[in-house]
């Protein structure tokens, strides 16, 4: 029996939305309170939090993920540059899991970050 590991080859993010820090975090503990649910969680990385929406599965998208190309509708991001488990604002908690880990976050981290209106200007604010 073979095993074949193969990397994806490339992440097509089709929007970037990018917020202040405080303003993502009330928003979602605003969004968590109406719609009654539980606690959300945000994936961070190398100074970035973020969260990712993929496209729909379809036979398009399938084709290329068999081709190593990932299809993600939209990344919403911040700049956040210390790790916290749990932030605990506005009345709500979020978690944040540290997925430094993985060589795609990564990389989006990096492209993000160069991207961002908010790295050098105010960066204080988004701790």
């Amino acid at each position: 029996m073979d095993i074949t590991i193969e990397p994806w080859k490339k992440l097509i993010i089709h929007e970037i939305i990018e917020y202040q820090f405080d303003d993502w975090v009330k928003q979602i503990a605003f969004s968590t309170r109406s719609s009654g649910g539980g606690i959300p969680t945000m994936q961070w990385t190398n100074g970035i939090v973020f969260a990712s929406s993929s496209l729909p599965t379809t036979n398009a998208t399938v084709e290329e993920q068999l081709k190593g190309v990932l299809h993600w509708s939209s990344v919403s991001f911040a700049i956040k540059e210390k790790f916290e488990k749990q932030i605990v604002k506005e009345n709500a908690t979020i978690n944040l899991v540290d997925v430094s880990v993985n060589e795609i976050f990564n990389k989006l981290s990096v492209e993000l970050k160069a991207q961002s209106k908010y790295t050098n200007s105010e960066s204080g604010k988004n701790q």
